[in-house]
């Protein structure tokens, strides 16, 4: 088709100009002096965007590689890990966990909201030999368009005086939504670059605290690759121990850039309007939000129920095959029943009301029942002639 591919989905996500030019450069040496550079300049950046003083550790790998890094350096086999089910990206890590040799303990979620932390506290004040070692959670679950309040898990997890570790999965949220390492307390921020970062999949990232650093000394899972031991001494100068990726590291460097300039408060401020905008056209079909708990919307993405009886890929497919736009699908639990819209990363007013046209035309020409006007209720919050406060807008 003529014209661009509009990819809509909540990651990977669309990659900015200025980062494939600067990934397309010659590759250097990654032993050289320049290679140091470079690598003390993206492992600083990154400090930033976690918002920690703290170790951060970068490895050539998927989000799940990030995941296996946060519990194989910080556990030993059959320790028991508290997970809560917010969605299809906590129950994999659940599994991961499991065919490590750790012992999850997870609690059951309806998958239209984020972590309970009352829950997460009560499990672990009735825990009171403090045989949990670890709290994990994701902070917003690509699923389902739920986040999960991290600070108040944090809370519930200092209420009931218990020692467990706190790790968090923020690869749909980091550089998207407000995230804050050290205020918040957590001891593994789970990272990775496709989406809220810019960049093509490839790196991921653990951003790591003294109490979880303490924990990696008795810690006796397997790890070798992932170990943060290993990466300690190189980090220190800007190196690796192993062979890095290196032009997504150019990649990395120009798209912190470029956070940098707009300015992390403004990025979090562009994707609550967009987020909110999609709301609102979701409403004005007639169609609803997965997410039922206004205080948990994703800044992300937006999950949208289909009505019953209809067919969310039947509708993506009709607006791919008509549209040339890609549209996230829906998993597991949820499949084929929600279709799921991106509006995260390198992405501005246009691009939005682009895929909001692209959606309001598939589900005409698709058939789904809905009502027309869900553009016009975008345009009309984005270009101000309804600037009311937002439902559910962070308190």
């Amino acid at each position: 088709m003529p014209g661009r591919h509009f990819l809509q989905i909540p990651g990977p996500t669309n990659v900015p100009d200025r980062v494939l030019r600067a990934m397309d450069l010659p590759t250097m040496d990654h032993r050289g002096p320049k290679f140091g550079e470079l690598g003390q300049r993206v492992l600083d950046g990154m400090r930033v965007i976690f918002k920690t003083k703290g170790r951060v550790v970068i490895y050539p790998a998927s989000g799940t590689g990030a995941w296996e890094a946060a519990l194989v350096n910080t556990l030993s086999p059959g320790d028991r890990v508290l997970m809560y089910e917010t969605g299809h990206f906590a129950s994999l890590w659940k599994g991961l966990a499991e065919r490590l040799g750790v012992v999850p303990e997870f609690i059951a979620g309806d998958w239209r909201s984020g972590a309970d932390p009352a829950a997460i506290g009560q499990h672990l004040a009735a825990d009171k030999k403090h045989a949990i070692k670890a709290v994990c959670v994701v902070h917003n679950e690509t699923s389902t368009g739920c986040t999960s309040r991290i600070a108040e898990v944090r809370k519930a997890i200092d209420d009931a005086g218990h020692p467990a570790l706190l790790m968090v999965d923020t690869i749909s949220s980091l550089a998207s939504i407000d995230y804050r390492h050290d205020e918040w307390g957590v001891d593994v921020t789970v990272a990775g670059s496709q989406k809220g970062l810019m960049l093509p999949p490839g790196l991921s990232f653990n951003a790591v605290s003294d109490k979880a650093l303490e924990a990696s000394k008795k810690a006796k899972l397997p790890r070798s690759y992932w170990s943060w031991d290993e990466m300690e001494g190189p980090n220190d100068k800007g190196f690796f121990p192993y062979t890095p990726a290196t032009n997504l590291l150019y990649g990395l460097a120009e798209a912190l850039d470029m956070l940098h300039e707009e300015g992390l408060d403004k990025v979090f401020a562009r994707h609550d309007r967009h987020a909110e905008a999609t709301r609102r056209a979701v409403r004005a079909w007639g169609l609803e939000v997965l997410c039922k708990n206004p205080r948990h919307y994703s800044s992300s993405l937006t999950a949208v129920l289909v009505p019953e009886g209809q067919s969310a890929d039947h509708f993506r497919k009709v607006t791919l095959e008509n549209y040339d736009m890609s549209l996230g699908n829906g998993l597991s639990k949820i499949a084929d029943k929600v279709f799921r819209i991106g509006h995260l990363g390198d992405f501005n007013d246009l691009m939005l009301m682009g895929t909001l046209s692209g959606v309001e035309m598939g589900l005409e020409l698709s058939g789904m029942p809905y009502r027309r006007g869900g553009v016009q209720a975008a345009l009309g919050y984005l270009s101000g002639q309804d600037q009311t406060l937002a439902e559910g807008a962070a308190d």
